[in-house]
């Protein structure tokens, strides 16, 4: 298992995502966006993780509503916009390879784990 943790900011749902593969002893690997350029790709796999490209577009709180991306509704200008600047994604997206969950979901990385 490869997991990958892409983090904005520390909030309750990425210490969530780091304590349960931490009780697992499942090792994982923390990117930070603010330092991290997304690929292509990788933001693909994420887009089929929430099902639209604006589904993973942070918009909870004052800060995050000041960025244009959070207003904008075409997928293809807010993909533009988070490969320039990662950090208006919603906080953690966890990666398994070619899965990947978007927040806190448990029930997925269970099932991650029991297959293998």
């Amino acid at each position: 298992m490869n997991i990958q943790i892409y983090v904005n900011k520390k909030n309750p749902d990425v210490l969530k995502a780091e304590r349960f593969f931490k009780e697992r002893r499942i090792s994982y690997q923390i990117v930070d966006l603010k330092k991290h350029k997304l690929g292509r790709k990788e933001l693909e796999v994420f887009i089929r993780a929430a099902g639209s490209a604006r589904a993973l577009v942070d918009r909870e709180g004052k800060k995050a509503l000041e960025r244009p991306v959070a207003h904008m509704t075409t997928d293809s200008l807010i993909i533009d916009e988070l490969l320039s600047d990662p950090s208006a994604l919603i906080s953690p997206i966890v990666r398994n390879g070619t899965k990947a969950t978007v927040g806190a979901d448990e029930e997925a990385w269970k099932q991650w784990v029991a297959q293998g």
